[in-house]
C-alpha cells in the first residue's frame, strides 16, 4: 500500500477528515453532543472509556482506513500521479 504520505499530512483537509473519522464514532456510540464535553474531565473519561472498548475501537479503525483510502483508485495504493504530487493538487479553474 502505497500513499502519498508527504503530501497528505501537509493537506488541512485530510487533518479534518482523520479527526472527524474519529470523533464521530465516539459522539455517535456514546450518544454525546458537543455541550457534554464542557470540561478536560469529561473528554479524559472519554477518551479513557473509549480506549477500553474493543467495539468503539474497531468503529474508530473502520472510520479512518475509510477516511484514508482513495476512493478513486482500484486497490489501496494511491494512483501512480498521486505518488508524484509534491503538494496536493488544485484544479484551474
Amino acid at each position: 500500500m502505497k500513499i502519498n504520505w508527504k503530501v497528505r499530512k501537509n493537506n488541512p483537509q485530510f487533518w479534518i477528515t482523520l479527526g472527524l473519522s474519529i470523533i464521530t464514532p465516539l459522539f455517535a456510540y456514546y450518544g454525546i453532543t458537543g455541550a457534554d464535553l464542557t470540561t478536560w474531565r469529561s473528554v479524559w473519561y472519554l477518551v479513557v472509556d473509549a480506549v477500553s472498548n474493543p467495539y468503539v475501537l474497531a468503529l474508530i479503525g473502520v472510520s479512518t482506513y475509510n477516511a484514508i483510502l482513495d476512493p478513486t483508485t482500484a486497490n489501496l495504493s494511491d494512483s501512480k500521479k498521486a505518488l508524484t504530487y509534491v503538494k496536493p493538487k488544485r484544479d484551474d479553474i
